[in-house]
C-alpha cells in the first residue's frame, strides 16, 4: 500500500510487467508506489482492483483524475485507446476514460501508429511528450532502447516517423532458449569486443546469422569466455540495428531515452560514426509526459 499522501493528480505507467503510480502535486512528485501487477498478469475485471491496492490511502480525502500511459490502453489492456498516426503530436487533446466501478477517475493516453512502412507505439508516446516538455524547440531522434527499441524522428514539436527493432527481444531469446546460452554467463562485459562486433555487423549486417553461430564456435574452440561472448552478441544485434536504422540517426541531432547500460551500449555504439547522442532520464521523461497530458485534459474540462 502507498505512503498517505494527498495528490492534486495520479500518473501511472501500467507496462505488461510492472505497475508504477506516482502521487503528483502539479509536477512535483509526493510518493511513489510501483508492483508487478503488470498488464500481462492481469484480466480486465483486475485492473480497478490492482489499482486501487496500489494508490487507495492516496485517495482517502476523495477521488482525484488518474492519467494513465502504457500497455494499459491496449486490446488486450483496461481499455483500448485509439492509435493516432503520424505524423502528428505525441499527445491528443482528449484522453479515453476506463470503465470503474469505484471512486476512480482514470483517463488513458493514445498510442501512436504508422500506416507505411506498418509500426505502433504504446507508452512511448508519452516519453516523447516529456522529452519534448523538457527540451523544447528540440529537433532530431530520439532512440528509446528496450525490449522493442524505437527510433522516432521529431520535428516541430511532432512525431514525423518511427521505427521498431526487436533486437532487445532478440537478445533475451538468443541467450535464454538458442544454443548460445551455453557461452553466455549472467554479467560480465568486455568492451573491445562489443565495439568490434558492432563494426562487424553494421558492414555485413547480411552475416548476422553465421557470426551468431560463430560465437558458439568461438567458445568451444577458442575458450573465448562468457563476458566477451556476451557484448559480442550485444554488439552484433545493435550494429544490424544500426546499419539499418541509419537514415534516422546519419547527420541527426540524436537523444537516447535512458541512463542505465543498455542506453550507454548504444551511445558507444554510436560514437565511431561521430555521433554523440545524450542520455535523458526515463522516468523524469514520463512524468513529464503525464504531466503534459493532465494538463491538456485539465484545461478541455
Amino acid at each position: 500500500m502507498a505512503e498517505r499522501v494527498t495528490p492534486d493528480w495520479i500518473a501511472v505507467d501500467w507496462g505488461t510487467t510492472n505497475l508504477r503510480a506516482f502521487a503528483m502535486q502539479g509536477a512535483t512528485v509526493l510518493a511513489r508506489a510501483q508492483s508487478d501487477d503488470g498488464m500481462g498478469k492481469l484480466a480486465v475485471a483486475e485492473f480497478e482492483p490492482a489499482l486501487l491496492a496500489l494508490i487507495g490511502a492516496w485517495l482517502e480525502s476523495g477521488p482525484v483524475p488518474v492519467i494513465a500511459c502504457g500497455m494499459v490502453g491496449s486490446r488486450q489492456g483496461w481499455v483500448e485507446a485509439p492509435y493516432r498516426t503520424v505524423p502528428c503530436t505525441p499527445l491528443a487533446d482528449t484522453l479515453t476514460p476506463a470503465p470503474t466501478t469505484g471512486p476512480l477517475d482514470v483517463r488513458v493516453v493514445s498510442g501512436l501508429s504508422q500506416a507505411s512502412p506498418a509500426d505502433v507505439m504504446r507508452g512511448e508516446e508519452t516519453q516523447v511528450a516529456g522529452f519534448l516538455a523538457l527540451n523544447p524547440g528540440w529537433d532530431g531522434v530520439l532512440c528509446m532502447p528496450g525490449t522493442h527499441t524505437k527510433w522516432v524522428h521529431l520535428s516541430a514539436g511532432e512525431v514525423v516517423s518511427f521505427q521498431t527493432f526487436m533486437s532487445g527481444e532478440l537478445f533475451a531469446l538468443i541467450s535464454g532458449q538458442s544454443v548460445l546460452r551455453h557461452s553466455l554467463g549472467q554479467d560480465g562485459w568486455d568492451a573491445e569486443a562489443f565495439a568490434a562486433a558492432v563494426s562487424d555487423a553494421m558492414s555485413k549486417p547480411e552475416a548476422m546469422a553465421a557470426r551468431l553461430f560463430g560465437l558458439r564456435a568461438g567458445h568451444l574452440l577458442n575458450g573465448i569466455q562468457a563476458p566477451e561472448t556476451r557484448a559480442a552478441l550485444s554488439g552484433l544485434l545493435i550494429g544490424a540495428e544500426l546499419a539499418a536504422a541509419r537514415p534516422y540517426w546519419l547527420g541527426q541531432n540524436v537523444a537516447l531515452l535512458g541512463m542505465g547500460d543498455q542506453a550507454r551500449a548504444y551511445q558507444d555504439a554510436l560514437r565511431p560514426q561521430g555521433v554523440e547522442a545524450m542520455l535523458v532520464d526515463t522516468e523524469k521523461a514520463t512524468l513529464a509526459g503525464l504531466t503534459a497530458a493532465y494538463r491538456n485534459a485539465k484545461a478541455l474540462t
